[in-house]
């Protein structure tokens, strides 16, 4: 496993782990996962060096906390936990108080990194992070982050704080790429960190989606898997399966260590099973040649999403079609 040094959390592996799918019922995998799988995946991440942990308050109603927290067992404070909080009335008493329940939730006295989950659009930074600051002074956190900010509102961020606001976790893969033109070169030059969530574009890297093989569940509804989108990622796709055949590697480790080769760049991919969680892992010791990596970028960038309402309007046409088509049969 590979690590960056980060100030005040230590060492972080480039392959974290995101526990998201930890006691949420969206996910569809139910609780015989969260009481058993989950802990399996967490034990097993340690075995493999793995020092980074994401969860949020939100996730399952903090249940992906409690479940985390009891899978680490005695070693929950020798991991960087990251956690982070709902910005709904941030103001520095009520951080304080949503800080206590996340600590409570992970049995930690001091949370590693805490991140605003995402920006608020009515409350400045410049008072959510004083509430922040305060937990840094006092010792209750290691470093602070934020989640889901433009590289603007990260840099504001910053200032409201007075110190380096250290992390900045944000969609990122290779079918969406923006944060390789500002978040990345800003993290690469200030020292800070860019985490990607969503690293396989819930699961579309991996090659197993296509039109007539589509996800259930939460992944139902991404825009991604659309019939255009999915006519449109065929070239990325194609690639990654030519790297991954090179390296004698899957398509989605490919996708992963395309990130990692990133300046300043972790990943926190979710896992359903031990098996997922290896093969994510092992992505780590995949070395991508230098023109792999950069046929990889440019087929990134060419990939042009189409918008969440054409992928709606779209669906709604395909399904007139079938319904007319079986009026006439």
């Amino acid at each position: 496993m590979e690590y960056l040094e980060v100030d005040g959390l230590g060492p972080v592996s480039r392959i974290g782990l995101g526990t998201w799918q930890f006691g949420s019922r969206e996910w569809g995998y139910g609780d015989a996962y969260a009481d058993r799988a989950a802990r399996d995946i967490v034990r097993r991440a340690r075995e493999l060096g793995i020092t980074l942990f994401d969860t949020a308050e939100i996730y399952g109603f903090g249940r992906s906390e409690r479940i985390l927290g009891e899978a680490l067992g005695h070693e929950r404070g020798e991991v960087v936990v990251a956690s982070k909080i709902f910005p709904a009335a941030p103001f520095p008493p009520v951080i304080r108080q949503r800080w206590a329940g996340s600590a409570r939730r992970l049995g930690l006295t001091r949370i590693p990194l805490y991140q605003v989950h995402q920006p608020n659009p009515l409350v400045p930074d410049s008072v959510i992070m004083p509430g922040l600051r305060s937990l840094l002074d006092d010792g209750r956190i290691g470093a602070a982050g934020v989640s889901n900010y433009s590289l603007a509102r990260w840099q504001a961020a910053d200032t409201a704080l007075g110190r380096p606001v250290i992390s900045n976790q944000v969609q990122f893969s290779l079918a969406h790429a923006a944060p390789l033109d500002d978040m990345v070169p800003f993290a690469d030059r200030e020292n800070r960190l860019v985490i990607a969530y969503s690293p396989l574009a819930q699961g579309l890297l991996g090659g197993r989606y296509t039109l007539g093989n589509r996800p259930g569940g939460v992944r139902a509804m991404n825009p991604l898997f659309g019939t255009e989108n999915l006519r449109r990622v065929a070239p990325l796709l194609d690639l990654l399966r030519e790297v991954a055949g090179a390296h004698q590697a899957r398509p989605a480790q490919i996708a992963l260590a395309w990130l990692i080769g990133l300046p300043r760049v972790v990943v926190i991919p979710g896992a359903s099973s031990v098996e997922q969680l290896e093969s994510n892992a092992a992505a780590a010791a995949v070395g991508l040649h230098a023109d792999e990596h950069a046929a990889l970028t440019a087929a990134a960038r060419a990939f042009t999403p189409v918008s969440g309402t054409r992928t709606a309007v779209d669906g709604i046409r395909e399904r007139l079609g079938g319904w007319l088509s079986a009026a006439r049969g």
